[in-house]
């Protein structure tokens, strides 16, 4: 088993930026990538951000893209999303995820989900 558990969220204003940052535990070694989704009020969970351990391959969201950067320490099994300029509709809790499955795509099949840390940005 893999325990997730985010921090960072908060109230900004749009344009501002935040930085959420997830901690691994447990049986981190098995794990191939780790994401960020999130899921605002009345709409399904979204992907928002991937990056593996080892490579550091990343993909995006086209809405974030440019906008948010993941990173991670492999040595700490720690990763973070710096979100910048942020808009009114990046409001929702946002959600740190991690998956063994290796494969070309990393925007599903995730096994391991943290509680979430809601972010709210007032325009």
């Amino acid at each position: 088993q893999v325990q997730l558990v985010e921090s960072g969220g908060g109230l900004v204003q749009a344009g501002d930026s935040l930085r959420l940052s997830c901690t691994a535990s447990g049986r981190t070694s098995s794990t191939y990538a780790m994401a960020w989704f999130r899921q605002a009020p009345g709409k399904e969970r979204e992907f928002v951000a991937a990056i593996t351990w080892n490579s550091g391959r990343t993909d995006y969201a086209d809405s974030v893209k440019g906008r948010f950067r993941i990173s991670r320490d492999n040595a700490q099994k720690t990763g973070s999303l710096q979100m910048n300029s942020l808009k009114a509709e990046d409001t929702a809790v946002y959600y740190c995820a991690a998956r063994t499955l290796v494969t070309l795509t990393l925007r599903d099949r995730y096994d391991y989900w943290g509680q979430g840390t809601q972010v709210t940005v007032s325009s």
